[in-house]
C-alpha cells in the first residue's frame, strides 16, 4: 500500500514541475526578466525534492550533478522565487533559512513541528487549523496561505534524553 501512496505522490510532483516552469515563465516575462537555464535547472531541482532545503545544500547538489552556479546566482534565484510564489522561505528559531517548494494554488498550508534539541523540522497536515487560520479577517489583509510553527521536542531527542538520564542514575 505505501508503494502505491508514493507511486501516487511521484505522479502528483511530476505534475509540478510544468506549473512551476508556467508560472516562472509568466512571472519573467511579467518583469521583463530574462530567462536564463541556471534558473530553469535550479527550478527543476527545487521541485525535485519534496524537503525543505538549505541554499548550501541546493549550492552542493547542483555541483554533484555536473551544473555549476554561483552561490550568488542561487541566493538571486531563490528570491525571484519567492517573489513568484514558487518558494517558501522559513527561518525557524536560530537556523538559517530554509526554503521548501510551492506553487500558488497547488501547496497545502501546513504546521510545522520544530525540535530545539536537533533542529529536525516536520510538516503536518491539520486542514481544520490551517482553514482557521486563513479565513481569518484582518483587517486590510487576504491571507493566501498560512505557516505555523510548533517548537518543542521531537520523540528521538526526548527518548535519548531518557536513556542519557537512566545511564546516569
Amino acid at each position: 500500500m505505501d508503494a502505491n501512496r508514493n507511486s501516487g505522490l511521484r505522479m502528483k510532483d511530476e505534475k509540478l514541475l510544468p506549473a512551476a516552469r508556467e508560472t516562472l515563465e509568466r512571472h519573467l516575462k511579467l518583469h521583463g526578466l530574462r530567462r536564463t537555464p541556471e534558473r530553469f535547472a535550479l527550478l527543476e531541482r527545487v521541485f525535485s525534492t519534496g524537503e525543505h532545503f538549505y541554499v548550501d545544500v541546493l549550492c552542493e547538489a547542483m555541483e554533484l550533478e555536473g551544473y555549476h552556479v554561483s552561490r550568488s546566482t542561487v541566493y538571486a534565484t531563490m528570491q525571484l522565487f519567492l517573489e513568484a510564489g514558487l518558494v517558501r522561505r522559513h527561518q525557524f528559531g536560530n537556523q538559517p533559512a530554509q526554503y521548501e517548494r510551492s506553487l500558488p494554488g497547488v501547496s497545502k498550508s501546513h504546521l510545522h513541528l520544530v525540535c530545539t534539541v536537533c533542529g529536525r523540522v516536520r510538516e503536518v497536515r491539520d486542514s481544520a487549523l490551517t482553514a482557521d487560520l486563513c479565513s481569518r479577517k484582518y483587517a486590510g489583509f487576504k491571507a493566501d496561505s498560512c505557516a505555523l510553527y510548533v517548537y518543542g521536542t521531537c520523540g528521538r531527542c526526548r527518548r535519548l534524553k531518557i536513556k542519557t538520564n537512566k545511564n546516569q542514575s
